[in-house]
């Protein structure tokens, strides 16, 4: 297996992908499943898309596949690259690909199709994604949503597990958030609407950042916004509370694939074998073994893969 692709050359080649579905095609199948022999997989760019990168290509290489990885960091360029089939395979996210798809679908003022229903979610983002020439595979129990957490210490002091209990308490609340988040209805609107939260202000340190964990470690802010498989979390004594009303959308892993070049069977078969064993919980895990013990990403993947039993 390859590590990384030439960066230069293939980055430019992505910016002129034009062999997927033509326009007047989309809305039907195009192509037949395919099974090419050597798949490239494409990752994001930060750590957990490069983990899950790792091991679809690792459990693919024992499939008896080829394989190559390269890094896009930019949606706009890997997903026109991927219904082309210059990509073959990228880990995403339902909600956050649903959305992004309908809104290049049907404009950037398109009503958001993702929810905190995974069924529904998921029954949208296969509707945008096949016309375009890809499959979207089964989710499994891995979730990486938006999530708020606060220290340890206040959650005992005031009796706190779930966002419920922080409603109920009354207490006014600052949290440390991207500055979009005075308008996002995940962020301050829900926690407003939904839990009954006192948010006094937002404080734009940023989603999950060093200095947004900091504020709220001194107590200058209440709250942060940060993730489900955030790894940093117990360095700064916080502790996540669960959304225990659904606020935030179904943003499972899902692997998605180019039809007619990694449709097949096989293909699914072999990254299906994730879907019973990795969980939020695992991401978290490996997530902090290479953004804190810097561990090499490719090596926590199969060492992972290897305990799991999916890997010889």
């Amino acid at each position: 297996m390859r590590l990384r692709t030439a960066a230069a050359g293939l980055l430019l080649a992505l910016t002129a992908c034009t062999t997927g579905p033509s326009l007047e095609n989309r809305g039907e199948v195009t192509a037949p499943p395919g099974d090419s022999k050597h798949l490239t997989i494409g990752s994001a760019g930060f750590t957990e898309s490069d983990l899950l990168a790792q091991m679809y290509a690792q459990l693919l290489n024992q499939a008896g596949y080829r394989t190559s990885l390269i890094t896009v960091a930019n949606r706009e360029l890997y997903e026109p690259a991927l219904e082309s089939g210059q990509i073959d395979v990228v880990p995403e996210y339902a909600a956050t690909f649903a959305d992004w798809l309908n809104a290049r679908t049907n404009g950037p003022d398109a009503a958001p199709v993702g929810s905190p229903d995974l069924t529904t979610t998921m029954r949208a983002l296969r509707r945008l994604a096949t016309p375009r020439g890809l499959t979207v595979l089964d989710p499994g129990r891995a979730v990486d949503q938006n999530a708020f957490a606060v220290t340890a210490a206040y959650a005992r002091r005031h009796h706190l597990r779930t966002l419920s209990d922080l409603g109920a308490s009354g207490l006014k609340v600052r949290l440390a958030a991207g500055d979009e988040c005075v308008q996002r209805p995940y962020c301050e609107p829900g926690l407003k609407k939904v839990y009954g939260i006192d948010i006094t202000g937002i404080d734009p340190k940023g989603v999950g950042t060093t200095q947004a964990k900091r504020a709220v470690q001194s107590g200058q802010d209440q709250m942060v916004l940060t993730t489900t498989t955030d790894a940093t979390l117990d360095q700064f004594g916080l502790v996540l509370l669960a959304d225990d009303r659904h606020l935030q959308n179904a943003d499972y892993v899902v692997p998605v694939v180019n039809r007619a070049r990694a449709g097949s069977e096989r293909v699914t078969k072999a990254l299906g074998k994730l879907n019973d064993v990795l969980t939020t919980a695992d991401l978290a895990s490996m997530n902090r073994q290479v953004d804190s013990w810097r561990r090499l990403a490719q090596d926590v993947a199969r060492t992972y893969l290897r305990d799991k039993g999916l890997l010889k």
